[in-house]
């Protein structure tokens, strides 16, 4: 494995600077690596090498001239398979979607190309992002590259398993739920969901149209920043899109790795701990919070009484509208197309009714039933309604609590990784890692996963969680930044150094 492939998104743009690699070299050194170790991690579904290669030598013939677009103009990404991508399939994971080639990009792949990033490929994730675990993918289980035989989070595990096995040293997922930020926590990496509508959803195939954002999957704080004030801005193109500046990210996290936090007020959500959380994933919350502390941050605790009705308020407004946008997937416009066994002359609805069986996995027909009768006549009121007023009374704790509290905090995920085939029959397990996360999404605001240690039942990551008021991303860096410095001082070194099966074990 190259040294080359170990360094920040941050370093390779300084080495590329230098002159002291290329970017063809990086994106061969990855592509490279990716055919080494992704047999056992499958953090990829599709590879994007002849591409990522004419981009990288793009990029050198740009430098060469002086003519760079960017920071990270050369540093290879990988993306999420549920954006689209022109030229290249794009799944979501599903059966019913199988070989479809987009004809467009997303928005934000717009924006990676635009920065001159060669793109390596399209990563793993759960069916529709419809999972915690990559384990309800219809093309296989991503795996942690911190242990093959435990799940790398989701839906975005693809992508954080690429980044923590470093097979790439970015990439874009998607969190509706945590889907960026607890797959960071369970390997290590760094996760980011930005403010609802800080970054365009046009492209980005729809699970929760109200839910739904693209962030930044990375290794460091500095590398997240970077790759947000790449996507990041106002996108015409998305009705969801906010017309507003776009904060100086990279400058709040390195302000933040300095380690003073001075002034900054930090609340602790008393309804996120207790009963239900492992150990050793609490232990290294309190750790972290008196490191945080010790930098000068006021820190208080703060009650948000109704996040305790979060995951059962995201469990009926998700459904619907995924029930509403999976619709579109009828056998009849693109996608997968099955006719029904001993029918000569199959109607519209039956050939939809075949498809959807094939085409659908079981978590996504799971959803769409509940969805749809959330959404029925007779039932609206009394579910999706009274769902719809819990999320606004979820937004007034998140707006009392900004009033004493400059950010929130709390550990990403319950527990670490669980074993791969743990919870994937037990729907409601599963849907519990999403415990901290969801409120987030529910409320339109932004928040961070740092890495804050391994636990020690298991030596296995965990994740710190900064939440903050809408538009207010920059301050979810300064305060991930700070921590990070801070702990990656305290370790001697970063936390991904320490995983045993990038030591020399069996990737």
């Amino acid at each position: 494995m190259s040294a080359d492939l170990r360094r920040t998104a941050a370093q390779l743009s300084r080495d590329l600077a230098e002159g002291t690699t290329t970017s063809v070299e990086l994106t061969q050194a990855s592509l490279d690596r990716i055919a080494q170790v992704d047999g056992s991690v499958h953090a990829f579904l599709a590879l994007n090498a002849d591409q990522a290669l004419d981009s990288a030598r793009a990029s050198d013939e740009r430098r060469g001239r002086g003519e760079t677009t960017g920071p990270l103009d050369g540093v290879p990404i990988a993306v999420k398979d549920v954006l689209a991508t022109e030229g290249l399939a794009t799944t979501c994971g599903s059966r019913i979607l199988e070989g479809w080639v987009p004809p467009y990009d997303a928005t934000v792949v717009t924006r990676v190309r635009g920065a001159g990033m060669p793109i390596l490929g399209k990563t793993n994730m759960d069916e529709f992002a419809m999972g915690s675990s990559t384990e309800h993918s219809a093309y296989g289980t991503t795996h942690n590259p911190w242990d093959l035989d435990r799940i790398p989070g989701g839906s975005g595990g693809g992508s954080a398993a690429a980044v923590a096995s470093f097979e790439a040293p970015l990439a874009l997922g998607t969190d509706t739920g945590g889907s960026i930020r607890q797959p960071g926590a369970v390997t290590g990496t760094v996760g980011v969901k930005p403010t609802y509508g800080g970054v365009s959803r046009y492209g980005l195939v729809a699970l929760a149209n109200s839910l739904d954002q693209v962030g930044p999957v990375t290794r460091t704080v500095e590398d997240a920043a970077l790759l947000h004030t790449v996507i990041a801005g106002h996108d015409p193109r998305d009705s969801t899109s906010l017309d507003q500046p776009v904060p100086d990210f990279l400058a709040a996290a390195r302000q933040g790795a300095t380690g003073d936090l001075s002034g900054v007020r930090i609340g602790v959500i008393t309804e996120l701990a207790g009963e239900g959380w492992q150990a050793g994933v609490m232990a290294r919350f309190q750790e972290s919070v008196d490191l945080l502390t010790k930098a000068g941050a006021d820190v208080v605790e703060v009650s948000c009484p109704h996040f305790v009705h979060a995951l059962a308020t995201y469990y009926l407004i998700l459904p619907a509208e995924a029930s509403s946008n999976l619709a579109r997937f009828d056998a009849m416009r693109y996608g997968l197309r099955v006719l029904p066994e001993g029918v000569d002359a199959p109607s519209a609805e039956q050939v939809m009714r075949a498809t959807r069986e094939v085409g659908f996995g079981d978590e996504v027909k799971r959803r769409i039933i509940l969805g749809t009768y959330a959404l029925s006549s007779g039932y609206y009121d009394a579910y999706y309604g009274q769902a719809q007023k819990l999320r606004t009374l979820i937004s007034n704790d998140f707006a009392q609590a900004f009033e004493v509290a400059d950010v929130l905090v709390s550990p990403t995920a319950p527990t670490t990784a669980f074993p791969i085939g743990d919870k994937v029959d037990d729907p409601l397990a599963m849907y519990l890692n999403d415990l901290a996360t969801i409120p987030a999404n529910l409320a339109g605001v932004p928040g961070i996963s740092v890495p804050s240690g391994l636990a020690d039942e298991d030596g296995l990551p965990a994740g710190f969680q900064v939440l903050a008021p809408a538009l207010a991303d920059d301050r979810c860096y300064r305060v991930g930044a700070a921590l990070e410095s801070l702990l990656v001082e305290q370790w001697g070194g970063p936390l991904l150094d320490r995983a045993p099966a990038l030591e020399g074990g069996s990737l």
